[in-house]
């Protein structure tokens, strides 16, 4: 299961409940993968992709509000980071999966990991860094 861990918890309400979406909406990235009933998750992954997209826009928004708010002297190496994981989810082809029912668990998996890899590591090694504790 995916979820919050207290490591993840910056002490911001705000960044640490969009947080705790963000692992539900990878909680829900891995029932997709597990889903053994489902053949055709095309609609799933267009629907999480889009849910991602829209969901991490608007976090990173309120992120970089917040860096700028405080000061955080590096919220120039910050930003960037923000614009590859949205570019990254954009590369996705959600048409080519349509019909390609082999190609979506592996869309799934590759697009799980990513999500996994990422948000753990970015919390830890980028967002603390702006905490104060």
């Amino acid at each position: 299961m995916y979820e919050m861990k207290p490591e993840y918890y910056t002490g911001i309400e705000m960044i640490d409940k969009e947080h705790a979406r963000l692992f539900e909406l990878v909680q829900q990235t891995s029932d997709l993968l597990n889903d053994e009933y489902l053949l055709d998750k095309a609609n799933e992954i267009v629907g999480l992709v889009s849910e991602l997209i829209n969901y991490t826009r608007t976090h990173f928004s309120h992120e970089e509000e917040y860096m700028e708010k405080i000061g955080y002297a590096g919220i120039k190496d910050h930003i960037p980071q923000h614009r590859k994981f949205e570019d990254k989810l954009m590369e996705i082809d959600l048409e080519a999966i349509e019909n390609d029912f082999e190609h979506q668990d592996e869309t799934v998996e590759d697009l799980l990991g990513f999500l996994l890899n990422w948000l753990v590591d970015h919390i830890l090694y980028v967002d603390m860094k702006y905490v104060k504790k």
